[in-house]
């Protein structure tokens, strides 16, 4: 059976990491997905120890960084993977959403470089590269249900196709990435917040404070336009409970603290899988489902063993099958852009039937995206 493969280099630059990666995706010969992809390359220099001190990524910072090391990250990634830009098929750079000034950073130096070496450019959305990054790891097929949780996005889609997006459900406050750094803040843990918040919760007691689980009550699992009020989010009220707790505590010990974190992480897993357990009826009846569906997990939150654990059970008994990419390609990576940008790359060749055209060089930088705002 011949196949086809399409390499890319991929630029992410939307927050915190600035990363350069090579994947390789092949194609059978009807132009379907061959298996999971070829990660060549996947360099990410993370600028936790930059923000650290302020419990938060700072813009301009963040911004800087990019500057000073995408160029060297570029190189290393061509290095690794033993390629040149001319033996690529294009380039794929984030274009939202994000720090609008991080984005511009990896945005211009993708099409410089796409322009230098005359290879199609890709402009990809951040979120995107989240949903797909499974396709790359273990080549799940559509249509799949996906929880996409991270530092700044919190939401419930069903994934049908490349470009094909439909949004369940999201958070009416903050997102659980978010949540979780809010929490850790107020502890006086670390940064970022989620692995403190798991790391203290597993010395703690999760039922020791009785704390709120928002929205968990609300069960419209009408599939018209009211489907949604099953599969929201809201983590504010349980935010505010936990800080009013804590400074009834104190002043806070050890023993407090892990409680305390333990208490707010089984809060969180108790509306992650309370929704999604609602989302998963709703996309079924929406696709008149049948069979094994998979459930996606995926963002930076994705790598919480134990929100892997709670969803996996949740899973199983509702006839879906939990899929998660490895921990490491759960934050932010630019081997998720690169295999959107081939996964871009194949589909306007399906859609062309024959060598794929991409024409990206306008793509404009933007701080809000949403994903289901994409188009195929």
């Amino acid at each position: 059976m011949s196949t086809r493969q399409i390499s890319v280099l991929g630029l992410e630059s939307s927050c915190d990491e600035t990363a350069a990666a090579v994947v390789r995706l092949t194609l059978d010969e009807a132009g379907q997905l061959a298996g999971p992809g070829d990660i060549l390359s996947n360099q990410v220099l993370s600028q936790i120890d930059l923000h650290a001190p302020y419990g938060g990524v700072v813009p301009e910072i963040a911004a800087r960084a990019h500057i000073t090391h995408m160029d060297r990250l570029v190189q290393q990634a061509l290095t690794q993977a033993e390629v040149t830009l001319d033996d690529l098929d294009g380039v794929a750079a984030t274009a939202g959403p994000g720090l609008i000034g991080g984005v511009l950073i990896g945005l211009t130096m993708g099409k410089a470089l796409a322009l230098a070496a005359n290879k199609p450019f890709i402009g990809i959305n951040h979120l995107e590269g989240h949903a797909l990054t499974v396709r790359m790891t273990q080549a799940v097929a559509f249509p799949y249900l996906l929880l996409l949780v991270s530092g700044g996005h919190c939401q419930l889609l069903g994934v049908t196709g490349l470009g094909q997006y439909q949004e369940l459900g999201s958070t009416m406050d903050d997102a659980v990435g978010e949540a979780f750094d809010k929490a850790a803040k107020l502890l006086s843990l670390g940064y970022p917040g989620g692995p403190e918040i798991e790391r203290w919760a597993k010395k703690g007691n999760p039922e020791a404070y009785p704390l709120p689980r928002p929205l968990i009550d609300r069960h419209n699992l009408d599939t018209g336009s009211g489907a949604e009020l099953a599969c929201e989010f809201s983590f504010s009220g349980l935010k505010t409970a936990l800080r009013q707790k804590a400074d009834k505590l104190a002043p806070l010990n050890d023993g407090h603290v892990s409680d305390l974190a333990a208490s707010f992480q089984a809060a969180v897993m108790d509306c992650l899988a309370d929704r999604t357990r609602n989302a998963m009826q709703v996309f079924r009846m929406l696709h008149n489902l049948s069979g094994e569906v998979p459930l996606v997990v995926a963002g930076g939150v994705a790598a919480n063993q134990a929100l892997r654990a709670r969803l996996e059970t949740e899973a199983g008994a509702q006839g879906y099958s939990l899929c998660a990419p490895p921990p490491a390609l759960c934050t932010d990576n630019a081997a998720m852009i690169a295999w959107a940008g081939a996964e871009r790359m194949a589909g306007a060749e399906r859609m062309a039937g024959a060598e794929p055209i991409v024409d990206a060089m306008a793509t404009p930088a933007q701080a809000r995206w949403p994903l289901a705002d994409v188009s195929a």
